[in-house]
C-alpha cells in the first residue's frame, strides 16, 4: 500500500504536466476615454478568446462604444436598466451566474460587448467553442482594480475601443522559462546521481544497498509504470466530474508536496555546512535546530502561496519556487531501473495524452476533450490547478505593455518526464564510468525546448512540449548507446552487475591490504 500512496501524488504531478493547453485566452487593449478638454484617456489590459471573437490589430480600425456599468449581476432580463443597453459595452462583475448567461442576456438586449470584471486576470475563465456558437458579441475580461481605476480617472461617461496588437516577435520570458526548465532537469538528474553514489558508498553489501535504495526512493517496474499511468487516468476523470471540490484537494496536495520537496532540497545543502549543528532532544530522538527552522520556513512559504495564490503581482514567484523544488525532488525520488522502463513510461504517457486530448471529444456530450475541460476549469470556478511554471512576460516597448504581467507557462510534466530519463542517464553513467549520457541528454532536452519555443512562435498557439522533448532525448540516448555498443546494457540496466563488480573490487582491495599488513 505504501507504493500506491506514493504513486498517486506522483501521478497527479505528471498529469499536471499535460495541462499546458491551459487557456485559449489572448491579451488585448481597452482604449478608454472620458469627456472634457483635453480629452482624458487611458489604456487597460483585457483578456478575450480569439476563437470566439476576432479583434482588429490597430485602434484605427475600431469603433467606439459607450460604457454601461451595471450594478446588477445581469443574470436575467430584468437586470437590464430602463435606458437599455443597445449599442453599448456592458460591464458586470464576475459571479452569481455563469458569464455565458450574462453574455446571452446582453446580446439579446442589443449590447455590442460584455466586459466581465474579475479579481484575477492571469487565468481567465475559459469555455468550449460549441457552447458559444450562439454568442456573437465580444466577451472580454478585465480586473476589478482596473475597472475602478477607469471610473475614478475618466468619470462616469466613458467610451472605449477594443483592439489586439501583436506581441513582439521574441518573448524574453521564454529565456527565463528555458533557464528554469533546463536547470531543474540538469540539477534533478545530477542530484539523482549523487544519491546513487551515496547509497553505494554507505552500504557495502549489495542486498542492504538495494533495501536502502527502496527506502529512500521509488523505483519503477513495468507494473508500477502501469499503475502510475492508471493513476493519471483516474485523477483526470475524477477532476472532470468533481472539479469544483477536487481543485482544492489538488491545491492542498501541491502545498504539502512542494513544502516537503523544498525542505528536502534545502536540507541537503544545509547538512553540508559544518556550522550551527546544535541539537535539541525530544524523547529518545534529537533534532538539529537549524533543520526545524528550515521546516517551519518551508511550510510557511507554502501557506503564504496558498493564501495569496490569486495575487497576480507576485504569487507566481512563490509558485515557481515551490514548483521547481517539487520537480527537483520528484526527479531525484522517482527512479527508472532501466531504459526499457523509460520507454514504457513515456510511450504510455504519450498514448494517455493522445487519448484524453484527441479521442475523448468523440465520447463526451459537448464534443470537447476531457483534458482541455479539466485544464480550462468549469464555468463559475475562479480557481486553477497549480500545474505550471509561470513567468510574466517581459515587455517594455510595446503597445501591449499595459498588460503588466500576462504569463508564459510550462507544465511540470514537461520538466519531470524528461527529467526522469536524464536522471537514469546520470545513474547509468556512474555505473559505466562516463558522463556522456547525462550531458548529451541535458543538451538534447535544451534543444527540444528551443524547438518547442520555435514552433510556439511560428504557430502562435500552445504546443504539446513533450512531443519535442521526449523525441529529442530518447533519440539522443539511443544514438549514443548504439555508437558505444551499449544498447543492451542501457536497455536492461547494469546496476546489479556493476554493483557486484564494485563489491568484488572492494574485496580485492581489502585482501591486498591484509596481505601487506601480514608482510609487515
Amino acid at each position: 500500500m505504501g507504493t500506491e500512496r506514493r504513486l498517486l501524488p506522483a501521478a497527479a504531478a505528471l498529469l499536471w504536466g499535460f495541462l499546458l493547453r491551459m487557456t485559449a485566452a489572448r491579451e488585448g487593449i481597452i482604449h478608454a476615454y472620458g469627456e472634457g478638454k483635453p480629452l482624458p484617456s487611458k489604456d487597460y489590459c483585457m483578456l478575450y478568446n480569439p476563437s470566439w471573437t476576432n479583434l482588429p490589430t490597430t485602434i484605427e480600425n475600431t469603433t467606439s462604444f459607450s460604457l454601461e456599468n451595471l450594478t446588477t449581476p445581469l443574470c436575467n432580463s430584468s437586470d437590464i436598466p430602463s435606458t437599455g443597453i443597445r449599442n453599448k459595452v456592458v460591464a458586470v462583475s464576475w459571479g452569481t451566474c455563469e458569464f455565458l448567461e450574462k453574455a446571452k442576456i446582453a446580446q439579446k438586449g442589443g449590447a455590442e460587448a460584455l466586459l466581465v470584471a474579475n479579481d484575477s486576470l492571469y487565468f481567465p475563465p475559459s469555455g468550449n467553442n460549441s457552447e458559444f456558437q450562439d454568442v456573437k458579441i465580444l466577451i472580454a475580461f478585465m480586473s476589478n482594480k482596473d475597472l475602478r481605476d477607469m471610473q475614478q480617472t475618466l468619470g462616469n461617461n466613458i467610451s472605449m475601443n477594443f483592439y489586439a496588437p501583436s506581441w513582439p516577435t521574441f518573448d524574453y520570458t521564454l529565456v527565463v522559462i528555458f533557464i528554469i526548465a533546463v536547470s531543474s532537469v540538469a540539477l534533478g538528474g545530477y542530484w539523482s546521481g549523487v544519491s546513487e553514489l551515496e547509497d553505494m558508498k554507505a552500504v557495502t553489501n549489495t542486498e542492504d544497498r538495494e533495501i536502502k535504495k527502496k527506502e529512500d526512493s521509488l523505483t519503477f517496474t513495468p507494473l508500477t509504470v502501469i499503475m502510475f499511468v492508471v493513476g493519471c487516468c483516474v485523477i483526470i476523470i475524477l477532476l472532470y466530474f468533481f472539479y469544483k471540490w477536487l481543485v482544492y484537494v489538488m491545491i492542498a496536495i501541491f502545498c504539502l508536496a512542494s513544502s516537503m520537496s523544498l525542505y528536502n532540497c534545502l536540507s541537503s545543502l544545509i547538512r553540508k555546512i559544518p556550522y550551527g549543528q546544535c541539537r535539541i532532544a525530544c524523547g529518545s530522538k534529537s533534532f538539529e535546530v537549524r533543520l526545524l527552522f528550515l521546516a517551519v520556513f518551508c511550510i510557511s512559504l507554502a501557506v503564504v502561496w496558498a493564501v495569496f495564490r490569486n495575487d497576480d503581482r507576485w504569487a507566481w514567484i512563490l509558485q515557481d519556487l515551490l514548483g521547481m523544488a517539487f520537480c527537483l525532488n520528484l526527479i531525484k525520488t522517482l527512479k527508472l531501473p532501466n531504459f526499457k522502463a523509460c520507454v514504457i513510461l513515456l510511450v504510455l504517457l504519450l498514448i494517455y495524452d493522445v487519448f484524453f486530448v484527441f479521442i475523448t471529444p468523440f465520447i463526451t456530450k459537448n464534443g470537447e476533450s476531457i483534458m482541455i475541460e479539466v485544464a480550462a476549469g468549469p464555468f463559475g470556478s475562479n480557481e486553477k490547478l497549480p500545474v505550471v511554471i509561470r513567468v510574466p512576460r517581459l515587455i517594455y516597448f510595446s503597445a501591449m505593455s499595459v498588460c503588466l504581467a500576462p504569463v508564459s507557462i510550462l507544465g511540470f510534466g514537461d520538466i519531470i518526464v524528461p527529467g526522469l530519463l536524464v536522471a537514469y542517464c546520470r545513474r547509468f553513467d556512474i555505473h559505466v564510468g562516463s558522463s556522456i549520457y547525462y550531458i548529451s541528454c541535458v543538451i538534447a532536452y535544451a534543444v527540444g525546448l528551443v524547438l518547442t519555443f520555435i514552433v510556439l512562435v511560428l504557430m502562435k498557439k500552445g504546443q504539446p512540449a513533450l512531443l519535442y522533448l521526449v523525441s529529442c532525448t530518447l533519440i539522443t540516448v539511443v544514438i549514443i548507446a548504439w555508437r558505444r555498443k551499449e544498447v543492451k546494457k542501457i536497455w536492461e540496466g547494469t546496476s546489479y552487475q556493476v554493483m557486484e563488480n564494485l563489491d568484488y573490487g572492494a574485496s580485492e582491495e581489502n585482501v591486498t591490504t591484509n596481505q601487506q599488513t601480514v608482510q609487515q
